[in-house]
């Protein structure tokens, strides 16, 4: 009997029709069935939120065609995933990317990220999962060189698998394929947002703020993905969802911390 194509599912948290996603739905279609479940709209810097509170929302949508099953929720990209594998999809994907997003996710971003975050709910449900972020906002956005660097990961993750409760954060540099210096595994920089609001005046004299900031890299190790940005290369880190800091807990424990009523 015939092996099936790897099942693969894409999620975003730019929202269904934000070009990257299609450029992202066009690579994985070279590798096996694709199956889209994405925010219907815009999602960018909602972390690994979840609806809790209203009901969601699931339409069926033709955006990429009709050879591609794919659906747009109201939710977030967690939510996204959430409902793919529950209701959307009738056996586990091979592959869960998510992606491709406007603008970084390197660095202390991978906090923020709801690309990253759709992919974080995958690792959890132990599929291997890949982010993939093109650091340009431009809606007129060049995807050749992201496309190359999807492919070629995409290719040895499918080949090799991922170590178990990993998934990776990959991100590309706003450069043509010709001018990519190549990819690079890195450790994720630190760095961070120095942030401000600026406070305004509606026209009814009532304050509101923008979140503004810089980022400031702290790090001036060649081995990070901020290093591997600035320098032409496509960064891709290792992530893990567990956020326990084990090297502390011997620390903790000479404290006497621990106790027993």
């Amino acid at each position: 009997m015939e092996d099936k194509k790897p099942l693969i599912l894409v999620s975003n948290d730019d929202g269904i029709t934000a070009p990257g996603i299609r450029a992202l739905v066009e690579a994985m279609s070279e590798f096996g069935e694709v199956v889209v479940v994405a925010p219907d709209s815009p999602q960018s810097g909602m972390g690994h939120a979840i609806t809790i509170s209203e009901p969601l929302r699931m339409d069926h949508t033709d955006y990429f065609g009709p050879h591609i099953r794919a659906y747009q929720c109201s939710g977030t990209p967690a939510d996204c995933v959430k409902l793919a594998l529950d209701k959307v999809l009738d056996r586990r994907p091979d592959l869960l990317v998510s992606g491709i997003n406007h603008g970084s996710n390197s660095s202390i971003n991978v906090i923020y990220s709801g690309t990253m975050s759709a992919a974080v709910e995958g690792a959890i449900d132990g599929l291997q999962a890949i982010g993939f972020s093109l650091l340009d906002y431009s809606m007129d956005a060049d995807f050749t060189a992201a496309k190359y660097v999807v492919r070629h990961v995409v290719g040895k993750v499918l080949e090799h698998k991922l170590p178990p409760e990993t998934l990776l954060n990959v991100n590309i540099p706003k450069t043509s394929k010709e001018d990519l210096k190549g990819i690079k595994v890195c450790r994720q920089a630190r760095a961070k947002w120095v942030e401000e609001f600026d406070e305004r005046t509606d026209p009814y004299q009532r304050k509101y703020y923008w979140l503004t900031g810089k980022f400031v890299d702290l790090d001036h190790g060649q081995d990070t993905d901020e290093w591997a940005l600035k320098n032409g290369y496509a960064s891709v880190v290792p992530v893990q969802f567990d956020l326990t800091a084990h090297h502390a807990i011997g620390i903790l424990n000479n404290w006497e911390l621990n106790e027993e009523n």
